[in-house]
């Protein structure tokens, strides 16, 4: 059994003294301490910690993520050994995750050969039994001693930890049940069932350890090195990890990428589909953002960094998908309440068998004793826990890869059930980078609505803004920018602000009605652009209307698709838009959407989710992440459009896809569908075999070592069933 590190600590109660804890962060709700504990491998460790801390003062909450073998305490305590002392009591080591280096280390080949050593002893054992005909003779006693005490210590060890602590786990189970064999004197079959149980602990960790690399590989993406240039000019190569933010890096064909970054030398195509999925390279020039883990083409190029190892997109990427599998997924809920009432009930029924029948009716004692222990070694529920979490980390992994980033298993495993999907119009499925194609002066001063607009929309953000500065520029001969003050956006409707001693509007047409400036003129101009497609500003000073500017967005070459593609899996599809009622039609057609709704504020997109709600039940929002975020937040689950190159979307959204692609969320739906069938299959196989084997227990046709290696075989199929969701991306 493992001891407390700390010396001076006695695991007893007793006063807690001031220290400040390195590692630890403070929350609104406490103060989270991130531990790693290697020997934590399944719910088994899991409900034994619960238990353990959960009715310790000062302990508020517990977060446990088995694949990385992390928990999380949350407690408002002074000093932390209690809880070091309290893990170590039931046989944890933990590690805290500041004092960690290296990832989990998979099942090494010292655990094989001990199973190599105690097989050999226990098929000795089954072999002089087989040729005396005795089962308790001196050598077979002796070999089953043996092969229990190479195989089963730890087992025995673990089992009355949880005895000790009222924990009815497999340990517990199978040490019951082998030392029920050794007291009836089924020796040999006592070794066996050790012997098998420790081969299907070692070959469940190995096969564990793969669903673990498939999130570490993603880290692995990144290089360790990068060559910097340092304050005196020299090129120098150092540890990715130390070099801080606003670094210039070089890049040379063919290299991975160490850290975010924006290019400042040079041109290159970078493969970004580490990052965003993306199959075709994209071509990078001074000016682009290049990212962590993706891989340059032929040219070289130097850029400066814009975070450091610890933030980058990758970084944060691999920190989404770590939270996501912590998470419980509703199908993982349900199994994790049905394995605390299967087991007890399975074990009570158990020690029914083995004495009412031989009580009440007179039925032999140790034929019904055997009975009940085979139910006890059915009673451990291995198969039917493990089956959820290795699915689900599997699916959010290869999702990651395909550059979907899903931030929980609940939107992993409910995304199938998505009936309609609404979907913001700019840069969601248009391209989001409008140019002006029409300026239309409406004043004797052909020129001053163009140069009123540009010094406008110099002060916004919007893509139809900067789209009509983009022209200014080009357009403008070298005329400076007018001076604007008292600047204001108007949500939904445009902007003004002040040039001089007057006062200028720029917006759509909600704004030249609001202001009164809609005559017949320009409503006939308004509506030739619209029903063209496109958008129609108006540019207004305090009496009149002084020109109204024509802006297009194409729509983006994916778009028909996706919408082809999410209409053939029966999803509505609805277009949620401030623009004009006639532009919005016009992109939506072209694309084929279903419904589309126009001049919409933040406040309408919103309404209009909840009327999807309550015709759908589940809808699904696409935007930007920022902008729709009401809307976003509002819907089952939300999908922000080209999360790699916005913090914002990949911290907020349910769903991020990390490039501008639409066609991902058909792809993830259907990856939802998978995962989803998946786990039915598993727990389908799960409960079939105990079932089995239940009924065969009380009939008297099961042995211990059968229902070990049933057991064994249900987690192996389970395990590499949902292993199979990291295959095809």
């Amino acid at each position: 059994m493992s001891t407390c590190r700390n010396k001076d600590c006695c695991c007893s109660a007793g006063p807690l003294t001031i220290s400040s804890e390195p590692g630890e962060v403070e929350r609104n709700d406490g103060t989270a301490l991130v531990l790693r504990i290697d020997n934590m491998d399944c719910q088994t460790e899991e409900a034994l910690i619960r238990n353990k801390l959960s009715g310790m003062p000062g302990i508020k909450n517990l977060s446990f993520d088995l694949m990385q073998r992390k928990l999380t305490v949350i407690h408002s305590l002074k000093d932390i050994k209690a809880i070091e002392c309290a893990l170590a009591s039931i046989g944890m080591n933990p590690v805290r995750m500041e004092d960690v280096d290296s990832p989990p280390s998979p099942a090494g080949y010292k655990e094989f050969i001990l199973l190599g050593i105690g097989g050999t002893f226990a098929v000795l054992a089954e072999i002089v039994t087989w040729t005396t005909g005795r089962e308790a003779s001196w050598p077979v006693i002796v070999l089953t001693l043996l092969a229990i005490a190479v195989c089963g210590i730890k087992t025995y060890k673990k089992g009355w930890i949880a005895v000790k602590n009222l924990n009815l786990n497999m340990n517990a189970l199978m040490s019951i049940a082998v030392t029920g064999a050794l007291f009836i004197g089924e020796w040999p079959e006592a070794a066996m069932v050790m012997v098998l149980f420790a081969l299907a602990e070692v070959i469940e960790a190995r096969s564990l350890d793969r669903a673990r690399k498939a999130i570490q590989s993603l880290m692995a993406l990144s290089p360790e090195k990068a060559f910097v240039q340092q304050s005196d000019g020299e090129w120098t190569e150092v540890e990715a990890r130390d070099v801080a933010m606003g670094t210039l890096v070089r890049i040379k064909p063919g290299e991975r990428i160490p850290l975010d970054g924006k290019v400042m030398i040079g041109r290159s195509s970078v493969n970004q589909a580490p990052i965003t999925g993306e199959s075709i390279p994209v071509a990078k020039l001074p000016g682009d953002k290049v990212f962590a883990g993706t891989i340059n083409g032929n040219g070289s190029f130097d850029y400066r960094t814009t975070s450091d190892a610890g933030h980058s997109t990758l970084a944060r990427i691999v920190r989404a998908v770590e939270e996501a599998q912590a998470s419980r997924a509703p199908t993982q809920r349900f199994v994790d309440r049905f394995a605390k009432a299967y087991t007890p009930s399975v074990f009570a029924a158990a020690i029914l068998v083995a004495t009412v029948p031989p009580l009440a009716f007179g039925y032999p004692a140790m034929d019904w004793i055997y009975r009940a222990l085979v139910l006890m070694v059915i009673a451990c529920p291995c198969a039917l826990v493990i089956s959820t979490p290795v699915t689900v980390v599997s699916g959010l992994a290869s999702a990651a890869r395909a550059g979907i980033l899903i931030k929980g298993g609940v939107y992993l495993e409910e995304g199938r059930k998505l009936k309609s999907l609404a979907l913001d119009k700019t840069g969601t499925i248009t391209q989001g980078t409008p140019v002006v194609t029409d300026v239309i002066p409406l004043s004797a001063d052909e020129a001053k609505g163009l140069r009123i607009a540009a010094a406008l929309a110099a002060r916004s953000d919007h893509p139809v803004s900067d789209a009509i500065s983009a022209y200014w520029r080009v357009h403008a001969n070298g005329l400076p920018l007018d001076e604007v003050s008292d600047f204001s956006a108007m949500a939904g409707r445009g902007t003004r602000g002040r040039i001089g001693e007057h006062w200028y509007c720029l917006g759509n047409g909600n704004l030249a009605d609001e202001l009164g400036m809609r005559d017949a003129a320009i409503g006939t101009v308004l509506e030739k652009l619209e029903a063209e497609g496109k958008t129609a500003v108006t540019v207004c000073d305090e009496s009149q209307a002084l020109a109204v500017i024509g802006v297009a967005d194409t729509v983006r070459e994916t778009s028909r698709k996706a919408i082809a593609d999410l209409h053939a899996l029966g999803i509505h599809t609805l277009m949620l838009t401030g623009d004009n009622t006639h532009t919005a039609r016009a992109i939506a057609e072209k694309v084929g959407m279903d419904d589309v709704r126009g001049n919409l504020l933040p406040e309408d997109k919103l309404s209009a989710i909840h009327e999807e709600l309550a015709r759908f039940g589940m809808v699904g929002m696409v935007g930007d992440g920022i902008n729709d975020a009401p809307a976003l937040a509002k819907a089952s689950i939300g999908f922000a459009m080209g999360a790699a190159g916005t913090g914002t979307a990949l911290e907020t959204a349910d769903v991020a896809l990390m490039d501008d692609d639409l066609r991902k969320i058909p792809q993830f739906i259907n990856l939802s569908a998978r995962t989803a069938s998946v786990l039915k299959q598993n727990i389908a196989v799960a409960l079939s075999i105990k079932a089995l084997f239940f009924a065969l227990a009380i009939e008297g046709a099961a042995s211990m070592w059968l229902a070990v290696f049933a057991d064994m075989g249900a987690s192996l199929i389970v395990i590499f069933n949902g292993l199979r969701l990291l295959k095809n991306g």
